[in-house]
């Protein structure tokens, strides 16, 4: 499974940077996700094509295992199942495993699979495929930078019987259910798995309620056909046996207006990320409708560097923040769909602690006392903050060519707000390669990054001292490049902690210690906002906020 470095780098390059730069859509789990989908009417259509269009794809890799792309796991969902099925409110329901225990020191989980299940190309699901999949998600050959960190403690998988498997850890990982329900963790025809990953980056075959025989395009897009003989979906479906529609076809169109024209002339029956400035109009449309699904996880944020350069300095962080109203330029950008971010995560998180949201607040004064009492006493001719003859200079790296939900325009308003404070914010729009660079040479002041996840260990994955990337290239998403053992030790306890009470009170720990060391700028929280002709019924979010389409359908 191994391939030329050159070829490696330069996919996962597109695809690293589809996460970071795109943000992306997907979001976690939570007791607080909200829905205002409509409820479907009518009895469901069997047949029909949905003619979908994404704001983005997965860069150059479908296969979720590998890419680090969020939306890969929108683009697999159709194809891919998972163990267990995941609920808005967390509980679990049985899919391909029928139920399930965890040992009482949380290092082993024990699964009962189904034993009627078939992947599309003939293969037999069973405690083998499982095994396999784990096992490949972990590889070194497979270059996993999101799927495997869920599990990066895994030990292995033991398979008693074709029916019974026992998964390992060598450290109690209290998020891996939830993140097993989703389809970075899917289950794909094992004999695929041995034909490297550049093969699986088109195509992916599974158990799922549809099949992609031609695969993934890049820029371009998915189509898909039903799996006539699947009958085991999840048991939180509406419906059971094969899915409604008979295809569906996926196109990217990046553009907002180009995408929202598509809709409202009919060219396709539903899109991703309805333009903020569009919301509004198109739900007083006549036979559209929009649906919407919070998005926890980590919200849409500026994450300062905190090791080197100017934001090493507490004061200039906390001055920072409480400088720029961040909430009136959310509120005049957005139009009220996205919500201006007051802590690391969104409202919708399971674990969220309220009481950081008061680190957050719009003080100037306070601010220039901050970067007064930093030595930033000075000004030169430009009107800029000085120290020791230095301009203070906030350089932040920015890849406007996939900005999305108009991240350039509000990255424009953040410099114009720094200027008034005597802050020099540049834009270094630059390419794809020199971003890469910059993560793991340090050579930033800020960057930006949306990363929902599952489950609160969201929270973990981004500023966790172990997810600091390091060169030459162990990528990790702690772009703050924050190190503080307490917190990292309340993240890593939290893992370990079953019970949701004492769980959410290390995470609200580890939340209040990030805000008091003003480690992240929060900005918005993202809600998807699915736009759809109101002929097509049935759509539904998964916990991770992605329209899902086994229960949908399309009227004539």
């Amino acid at each position: 499974m191994s391939r030329p470095a050159g070829r490696f780098r330069h996919r996962r390059n597109a695809t690293l940077l589809a996460a970071v730069s795109i943000g992306l859509i997907a979001s976690a789990c939570s007791s607080g996700n909200s829905s205002n989908s409509a409820t479907a009417t009518g009895n469901p259509v069997d047949g029909g094509t949905l003619r979908f269009a994404s704001a983005s794809g997965p860069g150059s890799c479908l296969d979720p295992h590998q890419s680090p792309a969020d939306v890969a796991g929108f683009y697999a969902r159709p194809i891919l199942d998972s163990l267990v099925a995941l609920n808005k409110d967390g509980s679990l329901h049985p899919w391909l495993a029928t139920k399930w225990s965890v040992s009482p020191d949380q290092l082993t989980y024990s699964f009962t699979l189904r034993d009627d299940v078939t992947f599309s190309n003939g293969e037999k699901f069973d405690g083998n495929a499982v095994k396999a999949n784990l096992d490949h998600i972990v590889n070194p050959a497979t270059k996993s930078q999101l799927a495997a960190n869920t599990i990066s403690t895994y030990t292995g998988t033991t398979v008693i019987d074709p029916t019974h498997v026992e998964v390992k850890f060598s450290q109690p990982n209290s998020a891996f259910l939830p993140s097993l329900s989703t389809a970075y963790l899917g289950i794909e025809a094992p004999s695929t798995l041995t034909h490297g990953p550049d093969a699986l980056c088109s195509k992916i075959v599974g158990t799922g309620p549809f099949i992609s025989e031609n695969g993934y395009t890049p820029n371009k897009g998915i189509d898909y056909t039903r799996n006539d003989a699947y009958n085991w979906g999840p048991g939180n479906a509406d419906h059971t046996g094969k899915a409604h529609l008979q295809k569906i076809s996926i196109q990217e169109i990046p553009e907002d207006s180009s995408r929202y024209g598509a809709l409202t002339s009919n060219q396709v029956d539903a899109i991703a990320s309805v333009p903020p400035v569009n919301v509004s109009q198109l739900k007083k449309t006549p036979g559209f409708t929009v649906d919407t699904a919070a998005a926890p996880g980590g919200n849409y944020n500026y994450y300062p560097n905190t090791e080197t350069g100017v934001f090493s300095d507490v004061k200039v962080r906390e001055a920072f923040r409480a400088g720029i109203d961040w909430d009136t330029i959310v509120d005049k950008l957005y139009f009220g769909v996205f919500q201006p971010a007051n802590n690391i995560l969104s409202p919708a998180t399971v674990g969220y602690n309220k009481a950081s949201e008061s680190a957050y607040g719009y003080d100037e004064h306070k601010a220039n006392q901050l970067l007064d009492e930093a030595g930033w006493t000075a000004r030169d001719s430009d009107g800029y903050r000085t120290k020791n003859g230095k301009r203070l200079t906030v350089v932040h790296p920015f890849l406007k060519e996939y900005a999305r939900e108009q991240r350039d325009t509000l990255l424009e308003q953040v410099q114009s707000s720094a200027k008034k404070l005597g802050i020099d914010y540049q834009i270094k729009n630059i390419t794809i390669d020199d971003y890469y660079k910059v993560i793991f040479t340090k050579g930033y002041d800020v960057l930006d990054l949306s990363w929902q996840r599952a489950s609160p260990d969201a929270l973990r994955t981004l500023m966790d001292s172990s997810n600091i990337p390091q060169p030459p290239d162990r990528f990790g998403t702690n772009f703050a490049r924050y190190s503080n053992p307490a917190v990292d030790t309340d993240l890593r306890s939290a893992l370990a902690e079953t019970d949701l009470t004492k769980q959410s009170a290390l995470y609200g720990n580890a939340q209040q210690q990030i805000a008091k060391d003003a480690a992240v700028f929060p900005v918005y929280v993202f809600n998807y906002a699915l736009g759809r002709n109101n002929k097509v019924q049935g759509v539904k979010f998964e916990p991770q906020a992605f329209p899902t389409f086994y229960d949908a359908w399309v009227t004539q």
